[in-house]
């Protein structure tokens, strides 16, 4: 997990969390007149809680970059609520990923409790409304995550405001890929649930390392960083060294994700055990554990995957296939693959202090959280 002590350091956390809630306070103001208030109110919970390492790594990554480390002199007139607000503008893109994420999951809950989809189809019930209440949640859903979607981009274009042109320009440059890649990733993972599975594992593992450039690790941890050092003004090979190390360290933390997701405690990570086989998540795990088994258990694993009625004992059947087979070893040593000359990398560079420290140290906790 993402030690509070890292992202509290300098009062990251704090700032950027004023700052989405003065996003989301601004956003219901105009909206009043059109009744939101529902709206409003998910939007608060989606955007509460989480643990605003986006936000951390691009803040620190400015701070390696500033312009005593060789960042240049036009965008020193970048400040630290320029990058709360970026920081801000990172958390509700991220809210409105996860939101979209669990319709198309059909996912029961985020971060410990119901999925904005559950709350709203909750909501259709208990007032006795006319249709399906499962329909009525899941475009309700799409439509809190468009808004946030929306607040993001007021979060962002006021921070960048001040920027001068070029740097703003730059900035927007990197934000903008950013979004268009998290939607083509999402629909590559759409689509994979969508296409045959086990024929060709080694394919399979291909096509599941695709995505989580795509859909996580460039939006999870190297967009972030390079949007910091765009910001400080930093030249294109030290943009080059953030994105490198970046991406690694995002994937990285994705194949943690994915162990969590079959592995993790729910008391820790808000969701309950091996939810991520239930929905039928393609990941690198499931693959290389198709490679791996024997007929038995690679008929066990593509007969269970995606089951919404595993139950507990179902779950830990396939748990002991996976580790079995190996495979949860094979991850952990991608992520450590992955991982570690690309932190060592980030400790060589000639960055400013304490952001390259902090970098590290984000970095390293990333890999290796419980939730």
């Amino acid at each position: 997990m993402t030690s509070p002590a890292l992202v509290d350091v300098d009062d990251v956390r704090a700032g950027v969390d004023a700052q989405v809630a003065a996003v989301v306070d601004a956003l219901a103001h105009d909206l009043a007149h059109v009744g939101a208030d529902a709206m409003i109110d998910e939007l608060r919970a989606a955007t509460t809680g989480g643990k605003r390492f986006r936000a951390a790594f691009c803040y620190w990554s400015w701070r390696a970059h500033a312009p005593a480390a060789g960042g240049r002199s036009d965008a020193a007139s970048a400040s630290r609520a320029t990058l709360l607000g970026i920081g801000a503008a990172l958390e509700l893109f991220q809210a409105a990923a996860l939101v979209h994420d669990d319709v198309m999951d059909d996912s029961d809950t985020r971060r410990g409790r119901p999925a904005a989809h559950r709350v709203f189809a909750a909501q259709h019930a208990e007032h006795g409304r006319t249709g399906p209440a499962a329909r009525f949640g899941e475009a309700a859903a799409i439509l809190l995550g468009d808004l946030a979607l929306i607040a993001a981009d007021r979060a962002f274009a006021a921070a960048v405001d001040p920027l001068p042109a070029q740097v703003r320009s730059a900035a927007r440059s990197v934000y903008d890929l950013m979004r268009a890649e998290v939607i083509v990733g999402q629909y590559r993972d759409v689509l994979a649930q969508a296409l045959p599975w086990g024929t060709d594992p080694r394919a399979d593992e291909d096509q599941a390392r695709t995505v989580v450039r795509a859909k996580s690790a460039r939006y999870s941890v190297e967009h972030p960083m390079v949007l910091g050092a765009t910001v400080a003004g930093a030249d294109a090979d030290a943009l080059a060294l953030v994105g490198r190390a970046g991406l690694a360290i995002g994937e990285a933390f994705q194949l943690r994700d994915d162990l969590l997701g079959v592995f993790g405690d729910p008391a820790t990570t808000g969701k309950p055990a091996g939810d991520d086989l239930r929905e039928g998540k393609r990941t690198v795990l499931v693959a290389r554990a198709i490679q791996r088994a024997d007929d038995a258990g690679r008929a066990a694993l593509l007969s269970g995957l995606g089951r919404r009625d595993l139950s507990a004992d179902d779950v830990e059947a396939l748990r002991d296939i996976l580790r079995s087979t190996g495979a949860v070893t094979d991850v952990e040593t991608l992520i450590d693959e992955l991982a570690r000359p690309a932190l060592a990398e980030l400790g060589a560079a000639e960055l400013a202090e304490p952001g390259r420290t902090m970098l590290t140290r984000l970095g390293r906790a990333a890999v290796e959280r419980l939730a």
